[in-house]
């Protein structure tokens, strides 16, 4: 199984203008990305101001294996987070009104005054920005296949809501869900008559694993 590896001292940005992002999943996110820079600049100045190659090499080892860690720690969090979200999603009143989109198939009006929620670039860069930000380190997949039918709610303003993943890894499910909750972008929201409703989204999930 392939992992996404952190290259050693590389430039951190602090993604601030990732709009979609929950609350919730955005302090997390924050302070992580701000604890990874102080460490990174840090290691860097030790790699800097070591001549001696051997000292450079246990210097790159011990930063990557505790960016590793780091990220493990960033996952638990990631899951208080979500967590806390569907308990105050829980609280809300009941969704009464939603329009459904059927099959994930997105982009299909169902009439002349109906548009879909969209999101930027479609349906296919939804489910690429979405695999990868699945965090697969310590998660209990064991066949090479795994899926996921994945709901949730378009909002007014292009924000998702109320996600939900089903399928036969729990695992996965669970992290297919933090996954939504981090996407970089708003949704275009669904437009009946020229004014935005909520949207019920379904997008199935697919992921093969070597």
């Amino acid at each position: 199984m392939k992992f996404k590896l952190l290259y050693l001292f590389c430039f951190f940005f602090f993604q601030n203008s990732f709009a979609q992002q929950n609350e919730e999943f955005k302090k997390v996110k924050g302070y992580f990305d701000y604890q990874r820079y102080l460490l990174n600049q840090s290691y860097k100045k030790k790699f800097d101001e070591t001549q001696d190659n051997h000292q450079k090499i246990e210097i790159k080892k011990t930063f990557a294996e505790i960016m590793v860690k780091m990220d493990s720690i960033q996952n638990m969090e990631y899951l208080y987070a979500l967590i806390r979200v569907k308990n105050n999603e829980a609280l809300q009143p009941k969704i009464i009104s939603t329009h459904q989109q059927s099959n994930g198939e997105e982009g299909k009006a169902m009439n002349t005054n109906e548009k879909p929620a969209e999101y930027p670039g479609g349906l296919n860069e939804l489910r690429k920005q979405v695999a990868e930000l699945i965090y697969f380190e310590n998660t209990d997949i064991e066949k090479k296949m795994v899926q996921a039918d994945i709901t949730f709610v378009v909002e007014k303003n292009g924000e998702i809501t109320h996600v939900n993943a089903s399928g036969a890894n729990p695992s996965f499910n669970i992290q297919a869900e933090i996954a939504l909750y981090l996407l970089p972008q708003y949704f275009s929201p669904a437009i009946i008559d020229k004014n935005p409703i909520r949207y019920r989204f379904r997008m199935p999930l697919s992921m093969r694993f070597d």
